[in-house]
């Protein structure tokens, strides 16, 4: 779940599932990875902006117990032209608790055409078929 936050800024909660396991008992850092991803791409919604992932650099600085509640917090640094420069933390027991996580990101502005030329084309067709105006453009939308 994430929330909007002051200025170009979101927060959201991500539970660590046993299906989420790496080592044992821990967190699996690409589950980690794609936790903060999500919540950095859910700052472009912010800005109305189509955007992809172009890098992503992580920095695990503790271990992440199975079963825990990561707090991220995530921000818009900058934009420039088409880039779009993103920041977040991942703390463990609370919004105020120790970082576990964190994250810094450049993200891309891209046409829907993006989607159209590079996705499968019976899920694109199915897309564009779809007489709901609002369930086509969701299905174009980028971490909704």
């Amino acid at each position: 779940m994430a929330r909007a936050g002051e200025g170009v800024s979101v927060t959201a909660e991500f539970t660590v599932q046993p299906a989420h396991q790496g080592a044992p008992g821990l967190a699996h850092g690409g589950v980690l990875a794609t936790a903060l991803d999500e919540t950095l791409g859910s700052l472009n919604w912010l800005l109305r902006t189509i955007a992809v992932t172009g890098r992503l650099e992580t920095d695990f600085v503790r271990p992440v117990p199975v079963d825990t509640v990561l707090h991220l917090d995530a921000r818009i640094t900058a934009v420039h032209g088409r880039k779009i420069y993103s920041t977040a933390t991942g703390r463990i027991g609370g919004p105020d608790g120790p970082v576990a996580v964190r994250a810094d990101a450049l993200f891309i502005e891209v046409k829907v055409d993006h989607f159209i030329d590079n996705g499968r084309p019976a899920e694109i067709q199915a897309a564009m078929s779809d007489p709901d105006q609002v369930r086509r453009a969701r299905a174009f939308e980028v971490n909704p």
